[in-house]
């Protein structure tokens, strides 16, 4: 903890740009990967902020960036739906149960998370073969980029369309 508090006292200017650098690289991020995931921008924005607030006060690494990923809210997307089905389907219905197993399933994959590094199995990463990972990394990327189709769409007449040509080039030219 010495060590930490040394190092800051040595260069905060750094140290605060480089968080406040962070900070603003994570807020369109955040907002982006909860419309993947399927939830309000508003719930990724407060996890965003909790992920950031608890790796300040524990610590990270040099170069290391805690954040939101790709894979997580592609993979996470079809349980969120799952537990709104399941929560409307239920006597007493429950707006966004998904929500909730949300919260719970992260909860136990920080615990996988911290148990993985008390037990250094990060090490075997480097295990895995380079085209297996280039695969991942693509196969993930495909899977992003259809989740975002459904934005170029709107409802008429009770069935999804593709957005008229003007709206679609604004949307384009956003993108």
């Amino acid at each position: 903890m010495k060590k930490i508090i040394n190092n800051f006292t040595l260069n905060p200017k750094n140290d605060i740009l480089s968080g406040l650098t962070v900070a603003l690289a994570l807020i369109p991020e955040a907002v982006a990967f909860s419309f993947v995931a399927g939830i309000d921008p508003l719930v990724g924005l407060y996890g965003a902020f909790m992920m950031g607030l608890i790796t300040a006060l524990i610590g990270g690494r040099p170069g290391m960036i805690s954040g939101a990923t790709g894979a997580m809210a592609v993979v996470m997307v079809h349980m969120i739906q799952q537990g709104n089905e399941v929560g409307l389907a239920l006597p007493m219905p429950i707006e966004n149960l998904g929500l909730q197993w949300l919260f719970i399933t992260l909860l136990f994959v920080g615990t996988i998370q911290i148990a993985a590094g008390f037990l250094r199995l990060g090490k075997f990463v480097r295990l895995i073969p380079y085209p297996v990972m280039m695969g991942f990394v693509n196969g993930l990327a495909i899977v992003i980029f259809l989740s975002q189709l459904e934005l170029f769409k709107e409802q008429v007449n009770g069935q999804m369309q593709w957005l008229p040509g003007g709206d679609m080039a604004l949307m384009l030219g956003l993108v």
